[in-house]
């Protein structure tokens, strides 16, 4: 039995409204999707939890796909959400397939942001070591620790994303994630459940893909998402609904309406 999390949240908009679910990626939280939930908080009742061992959410030593989407189910059984639309980036966009393929009843639509329903073939074990060997008793301010991470993490943005994680409590820097849980638990984030036994998601589906990204492949969904629709943004990476915040929210306002 998993150990399901009560997860912190973010909501926005009319509970007159469609409800309808952000799921942030790793390292993210809900915070990184105020601007797009604001948005599209005009026209749906939006919902952004911090997954569990990311934001505001309790931790735990256990984190993958199975029980990501139980901490979801008990979400929207907490706010008495029969069901609901989820939109998920990356790590999101997988927990919304699971639950989509576990507990089609609960869903109206799915948007999966710039992943696929496959096990990549990255890694985070660099990444990860590089944040734990910052040496956080010498830094003062979060530039320094930006500058410290530039050769390890070659793209700004990237460093800024990930030094959100980075807090300041009682006057000394302190990451708000576990790194621990979350080298042990990359492998699980990379990957995707075996899906032999279950049954393909029929409902409406849109995987909005970044032009300049690799992640998402023409046929990756279409043996479990049979009713699924890809678009893809131009001059657009991973970050699409960053890089590209117009276009993103009119595509995902039009499929949700149609």
């Amino acid at each position: 039995m998993t150990c399901v999390v009560d997860l912190a949240f973010e909501e926005l908009g009319s509970s007159c409204d469609a409800p309808l679910i952000i799921l942030h990626g790793f390292f993210a939280s809900s915070r990184n999707w105020r601007q797009v939930a604001e948005k599209l908080a005009a026209k749906f009742h939006v919902y952004v939890p911090d997954m569990r061992n990311h934001g505001a959410s309790p931790h735990h030593p256990l984190m993958d796909y199975p029980s990501m989407a139980a901490d979801l189910l008990l979400f929207m059984e907490n706010r008495g959400l029969t069901t609901a639309s989820l939109l998920g980036h990356s790590m999101g966009g997988k927990v919304a397939m699971w639950f989509a393929l576990n507990h089609p009843e609960r869903m109206d639509k799915l948007i999966v942001v710039d992943i696929a329903p496959v096990s990549y073939k990255h890694c985070f074990n660099n990444l990860i070591q590089a944040l734990k060997s910052l040496p956080l008793h010498e830094i003062s301010n979060r530039k320094q620790a930006e500058l410290l991470l530039a050769s390890a993490i070659p793209d700004l943005g990237y460093r800024q994303f990930l030094l959100q994680n980075l807090v300041l409590k009682d006057s000394a820097y302190c990451w708000r994630i576990n790194l621990d849980i979350f080298y042990r638990m990359a492998p699980n984030i990379i990957a995707f459940p075996g899906v032999e036994q279950l049954t393909p998601f029929t409902g409406k589906t849109l995987f909005l893909a970044g032009e300049d990204s690799g992640y998402v492949k023409a046929d990756d969904a279409s043996a479990l998402f049979p009713d699924a629709t890809l678009s893809v943004i131009a001059n657009a990476g991973h970050w699409l609904h960053v890089q590209q915040p117009g276009v993103f929210i009119e595509r995902v306002e039009k499929f949700l309406h149609q």
